[in-house]
């Protein structure tokens, strides 16, 4: 359910593809689809009184905001399946003991970075399940794992085996038998940010900020199979808070990771 009313465009120079994108968006989020015209997005969130604005272009899904917009990409996780394809090593795979075949929850999906890792680490025979609470940032992330292109061909493979759950995480892991996956984890991202960055002002805006709870923790180790994983900011009392008896990362990484090992 949407926590904020928003509607599905496309741009002013659309096209059969994108007007399609747009009506197949508008009607799998239950929202009203708008034809553009000459309307500027502007008008169109005055009129419509719509905060959030998906726009069908090139192919793609864009999140406009009051706070800027939001489009799909890849980001860090380019840089990281390149170091792990040169036998570096990466500290989120090392604290879930990743392998080839495995399975991951990632139960704050957001743009997917952390899930594409993942996704390549345990291969062709793995699966990795991508939880994402705003159906906004799920519409946005989900077309853009399926459809954006790289040069890299493991990369996009990657990719294109990550499936995307629009859901409240503790509703999913409740409705799950025990040892579902083998690893559980959770980017809370919002808690304690490492900086104030504009550019994520519009991710700001559309994300579901709640903390992981307790109750989620709980339900996470009695679905994963080997470990819980959560990651934070090094100084986080979060670890603390929500029972990690472990922490992983590197000794001067502003990022670790709280680890539960199922025994």
């Amino acid at each position: 359910m949407l926590n904020t009313t928003a509607i599905v465009t496309t741009s002013r120079n659309s096209n059969p593809t994108n007007d399609l994108l747009a009506e197949q968006t508008a009607k799998t989020l239950g929202i009203p689809f708008v034809p553009r015209k000459t309307f500027s997005l502007g008008e169109l969130r005055a009129v419509h009184d719509a905060p959030c604005i998906l726009v069908a272009k090139n192919n793609a899904l864009v999140l406009e905001t009051p706070d800027g917009e939001l489009f799909f990409h890849p980001n860090m996780s380019h840089l990281r399946v390149k170091n792990l394809r040169k036998g570096q090593h990466d500290n989120m795979a090392e604290a879930m003991a990743l392998a080839p075949g495995m399975s991951v929850l990632d139960g704050t999906l957001g743009f997917g970075a952390d899930a594409i890792v993942a996704s390549f680490v345990t291969g062709e025979h793995g699966r990795v399940v991508g939880l994402e609470a705003s159906p906004l940032i799920a519409a946005v992330t989900a077309h853009g794992l399926a459809n954006f292109s790289r040069e890299n061909e493991p990369m996009t493979a990657a990719m294109r085996r990550i499936e995307v759950v629009n859901t409240d995480a503790l509703a999913y892991l409740r409705a799950q038998p025990d040892n579902a996956f083998d690893i559980v984890y959770f980017d809370p991202m919002f808690r304690h940010p490492l900086m104030q960055s504009e550019n994520m002002n519009p991710l700001r805006y559309a994300a579901d900020h709640a903390p992981v709870s307790e109750a989620m923790i709980a339900e996470a180790r009695r679905v994963a199979r080997r470990r819980v994983v959560l990651k934070e900011t090094s100084k986080s009392i979060e670890f603390a808070r929500l029972g990690f008896p472990e922490i992983a990362g590197g000794r001067y990484s502003p990022v670790h990771y709280g680890v539960w090992r199922k025994s």
